[in-house]
C-alpha cells in the first residue's frame, strides 16, 4: 500500500473511532442517567458528522452537491442537512467505508420491483447500544425479565432483517433464556405459538410478543377461529411494529388493539408500537398517555434521533401540519445521517404523530438520475 493511502486509512480509522466514542458516550449517558442533548449539542455533533460523511461517503457528497450543499457551502443547522430519499439505498452503496467489510448488511423487504435496499454498518457497537438503550427506556421501564415470542423474521432464515436482529439481540440480553420464533417462509406457526403462550401462562412467566401488525392480525384471526383466549401473566406486553406495506388487507389500529386486549387479557397501555426503518440505526416508540386514547399517542425518540416534518420544498412545517417525515440519526455514523421517508406525519410538542404512507409521491430527489448517486 502506498504511503499516502496508508495515511488516509489511519486518518479515517482514527476519526471514525473518535466519532463512535463520542456517539456511544451520548447513548450511554442517556441510557444510564437520562442525560439529554441540548439543541446546541445535537447541532454541533450532527454538523461534524455530516462533514465527515461529505468527505468519506462519495455518493452522498455528490447528491448534496447537486442540492448546492458542499463543505464550502456548508449548512448552519442540522435542519439544513440534505436527506437522502430512502429508495436511494436500493440504487447505491451509501457508506463511508468499503461495504465488503461491513459488520452487518440489513436489507429492506417488500419493494415493488423486488430490489432490496441495503444498509451497510461498519460496526455493531452503535446499533447495539442504540437499540438496547431505546428498548430499555421505552419497553422495559419496569426492568421486567420477559420471555420473548417473536412473530417477526427469524434471523436464521432472514439474516439481513434488521427487525429480526433487533429482537434476537434483545432476547439474548434481556430475556429469561427461552425465546420463540413463529414465522417460517412467511407462514405463521400458530400451534407452536399457542402452546408456548399456554406454557408461559401456566408458569406465570410474563412475555413480550413482538410482532408486525400484519402478523398480529393473523394471530388474532387464528385465536378467534378457535375461540381461544389466554390471560397473559402480569407485566406481559405486546410490541407492534407496523407492517401493512404492500398488503391488501389493513386493519385499523383501534380494531387491532381492541382485539389484542380481548384475546391476550391485557390493557391497551400494555401494547406499544415501535417505529423504525432498515435505513436507520435507532427506533421510535409510543408515548402512552394516561387513559391511553390511541389518537393521543405520539412517537418519541432517544436524544440522538430527531425528526423533521417537511413540505415539498423540504422546509420544516409548523406543528400539527402534515408532511413527509425526515429523520436525522447520529447513530448512522458509517452510512447517511439524514433519511427522507415515504411516511407522512405531524410534529407536536409531545412527539411525532404517524399519519400513513404517501404511496403516490416520491420524496423530492428520487427523480434524480441514478448515475448522480452512483460511484
Amino acid at each position: 500500500m502506498p504511503k499516502g493511502d496508508r495515511a488516509k486509512t489511519v486518518d479515517y480509522s482514527a476519526e471514525s473511532q473518535a466519532l463512535d466514542r463520542e456517539i456511544l458516550g451520548v447513548i450511554n449517558a442517556w441510557h444510564q442517567h437520562g442525560t439529554e442533548l441540548t439543541q446546541g449539542e445535537f447541532n454541533d455533533l450532527a454538523l461534524r458528522l455530516f462533514d465527515y460523511q461529505l468527505r468519506y461517503d462519495a455518493p452522498y457528497a455528490r447528491y448534496c452537491e447537486r442540492l448546492g450543499v458542499t463543505r464550502d457551502a456548508f449548512p448552519a443547522s442540522w435542519e439544513a442537512i440534505p436527506a437522502v430519499p430512502a429508495p436511494a439505498f436500493k440504487e447505491v452503496t451509501l457508506a463511508t467505508f468499503d461495504a465488503r467489510d461491513a459488520a452487518f448488511t440489513f436489507e429492506t423487504s417488500g419493494t415493488s420491483d423486488g430490489k432490496p435496499g441495503r444498509h451497510y454498518l461498519e460496526t455493531s457497537a452503535l446499533y447495539d447500544a442504540a437499540l438496547l438503550a431505546g428498548f430499555d427506556r421505552f419497553m422495559l421501564a419496569d426492568e421486567a425479565a420477559l420471555r420473548y415470542f417473536n412473530c417477526v423474521p427469524n434471523p436464521l432464515e432472514a439474516p439481513h432483517s434488521s427487525l429480526g436482529y433487533m429482537m434476537k439481540h434483545v432476547a439474548e440480553e434481556r430475556g429469561d433464556g427461552k425465546t420463540g420464533w413463529y414465522l417460517r417462509d412467511g407462514d405463521l406457526l400458530f400451534d407452536s405459538l399457542k402452546n408456548d403462550l399456554q406454557d408461559s401462562v401456566a408458569e406465570r412467566q410474563p412475555v413480550c410478543l413482538a410482532t408486525t401488525a400484519f402478523a398480529l392480525v393473523h394471530v388474532l384471526d387464528a385465536m378467534e377461529g378457535e375461540g381461544l383466549r389466554v390471560s397473559l401473566p402480569p407485566s406481559s406486553r405486546v410490541m407492534e411494529t407496523g407492517g401493512f406495506k404492500g398488503r391488501s388487507r389493513i386493519v385499523s389500529r383501534e380494531e387491532l388493539y381492541s382485539r389484542a386486549c380481548d384475546r391476550f387479557g391485557v390493557r391497551p397501555e400494555a401494547i406499544v408500537a415501535e417505529y423504525g426503518m432498515t435505513e436507520l440505526s435507532s427506533q421510535y416508540y409510543d408515548r402512552v398517555p394516561v387513559g391511553d386514547l390511541l389518537a393521543q399517542r405520539r412517537k418519541v425518540a432517544p436524544p440522538w434521533l430527531r425528526a423533521r416534518v417537511v413540505g415539498p420544498d423540504r422546509k420544516t412545517l409548523a406543528k400539527g401540519e402534515i408532511g413527509s417525515i425526515l429523520h436525522v440519526d447520529l447513530a448512522n455514523r458509517s452510512s447517511c445521517i439524514a433519511i427522507q421517508t415515504e411516511d407522512l406525519g405531524a410534529q407536536y410538542d409531545d412527539g411525532l404523530a404517524l399519519i400513513g404512507r404517501d404511496v403516490d409521491v416520491e420524496p423530492r430527489g428520487c427523480s434524480l438520475e441514478a448515475e448522480d448517486l452512483r460511484a
